[in-house]
């Protein structure tokens, strides 16, 4: 299948760079620290900003300090991050098609994260610091195709987690799911499904889907 697009928007963690191990150890740390139960807080936490997770358990006035405590356990570990299969082959291939990274990450983490996994950064990001409202919002999305100078309808999305879907399909976009962090039922609300990256290549005309 060939997907037309002007350009190819991409979350991060989960899509191409793998910290599942790293950031569950964090966040069972923290989650035993708040008396919050740590399989219910990871429910729903991957491909959103940690600040919104956290917000769901506990008061407004806690969720600063509590989001750089989880943020400060996590950036003390490196350990366990891995480029996803096909992301750096993909990356390496783009044959000048516009890209760009949106992620519930902040910058930092990305920077490290994409470093140990051996990820190229696009010139064009957009972190966690950049928009007012995360995934499922699709602001981040938004934001990158404008930088881009591109119409959010003509662009790709690819995307791990149901909230990052939701976002991308709330942005216009077309939204590709990688099968790399969820189960295929919970990644319907995709356009289209993959197993992983070493499925997707660019073409003359955007993307082929194998």
């Amino acid at each position: 299948m060939i997907l037309s697009c002007a350009a190819v928007l991409f979350d991060v963690d989960g899509t191409l760079v793998d910290s599942t191990p790293l950031v569950e150890r964090a966040a069972r740390e923290w989650a035993a620290a708040y008396g919050i139960d740590p399989d219910e807080f990871l429910s729903d936490a991957h491909g959103r900003r940690t600040s919104d997770r956290v917000a769901d358990f506990l008061p407004a006035g806690q969720v600063r300090e509590a989001t750089q405590h989880l943020d400060a356990l996590e950036a003390a570990r490196t350990d366990g991050i891995t480029a996803l299969p096909g992301a750096v082959e993909l990356l390496a291939h783009m044959n000048g098609l516009p890209h760009a990274f949106v992620t519930s990450m902040d910058r930092a983490q990305l920077k490290v994260r994409t470093d140990v996994a051996g990820v190229p950064l696009p010139p064009t990001v957009v972190t966690a610091e950049d928009v007012e409202d995360g995934k499922p919002d699709p602001s981040g999305y938004l934001q990158a195709a404008r930088r881009l100078g591109v119409d959010p309808s003509a662009c790709v999305v690819i995307e791990d987690a149901p909230a990052g879907i939701a976002a991308g399909r709330a942005a216009g976009a077309t939204v590709v799911a990688v099968v790399t962090s969820h189960p295929l039922e919970s990644l319907t609300a995709a356009h289209h499904t993959v197993e992983n990256l070493t499925r997707v290549r660019t073409t003359q005309a955007g993307l082929h889907l194998g």
